[in-house]
């Protein structure tokens, strides 16, 4: 029978003297700087866990496989490093169990790491380690999936096929996200038609772009509103006024210098849950930047508490993540 997880009598601070300690590092991830990554971990956690066992990841198909893994082999912590992407696949495997999770950032935007205030780079996230603490969050839900920041319908799958291309041939930055969007806003040509059942009402709409949104800090950073209702422990899901390219490429215009305004650009649906029906029924859904087929309705959900993680004693960010 696995252990329990390391705790002091304080419940909130991790004792990681006595947790075997399991890291997944995403290969692939971001600038594709793994292996250091592993590295930097190893010397971090030697000497400071009971045990440590570095798994390297070739593929992202298999992330959630690994972390089922280390569950069952019984470790206490799960460091996963990489993208928002790879957090959200170990998290999947970890939600609902005793098993703690650390987040080191090694994607392009890291919005998890840093709504948890883990911070931005390596460096930042390794003080993790000189003074853990425990922190139960939320985690989104759709159709039995896990998110961390946002699934999102309609232009920002196609945003995410065509930023692949762009990195494939300019490299992975910002600049070349933010260019791949505008790009794929462009060229949007057929609308989503959506039916929201949310607090027992049922509203429609017609619009070129819908997402739930998870993460407080991700909508700060693109000056939308709904960030105080996520820390409270809802679902803000934001629908595109926009039907038609240029007014969403205006839109994101406004969304990159922080100067959208909801009543301009988006309506706002807060919720526990909601159920969305979408017409085309067979949708692809972008979630925490990776993309899947799925099919409409969809069941969106928060998962209360159900993750914990590892922050720093001194950590800034939100008390729900």
């Amino acid at each position: 029978m696995r252990n329990s997880p390391p705790q002091s009598p304080d419940a909130a601070v991790f004792d990681l003297s006595r947790a075997r300690v399991c890291v997944i590092v995403n290969m692939g991830s971001g600038r594709k700087a793994g292996g250091d990554i592993a590295a930097r971990l190893q010397d971090a956690l030697q000497g400071r866990a009971a045990e440590v066992a570095i798994r390297r990841i070739e593929q992202g198909a298999d992330l959630s496989d690994m972390a089922r893994q280390a569950v069952a082999e019984g470790f206490h912590l799960v460091v996963a490093a990489g993208g928002d992407g790879t957090q959200a696949a170990v998290a999947s495997a970890l939600a609902g169990t005793d098993v703690a999770m650390a987040v080191i950032p090694g994607g392009t935007f890291n919005y998890f790491a840093r709504d948890l205030g883990s911070g931005e780079t390596v460096d930042e996230a390794l003080k993790i380690f000189e003074a853990p603490q425990l922190r139960h969050v939320h985690v989104g839900e759709v159709n039995g999936m896990i998110f961390l920041n946002n699934i999102s319908f309609g232009a920002y799958p196609e945003i995410l096929k065509r930023r692949e291309s762009i990195y494939r041939r300019w490299g992975r930055s910002r600049i070349a996200a933010y260019w791949s969007a505008l790009a794929a806003l462009w060229n949007l040509r057929h609308p989503l038609h959506l039916t929201v059942r949310a607090e027992g009402q049922e509203q429609h709409f017609t619009t070129a772009l819908a997402f739930v949104a998870k993460s407080a800090y991700q909508l700060e950073t693109f000056g939308l509103e709904g960030a105080d209702r996520v820390r409270e422990g809802h679902l803000a899901l934001l629908i595109a006024r926009a039907r038609r390219p240029w007014p969403l490429v205006r839109a994101a215009l406004r969304l990159a210098f922080g100067k959208t305004a909801r009543y301009a650009d988006f309506d706002l649906i807060c919720a526990d849950e909601m159920r969305i029906d979408a017409a085309p029924a067979h949708e692809y859904i972008a979630h925490d930047g990776e993309k899947s087929w799925m099919d409409s309705p969809f069941e969106v959900r928060v998962r209360h508490d159900a993750l914990k993680v590892l922050v720093p004693a001194a950590g800034t960010g939100q008390d729900k993540a």
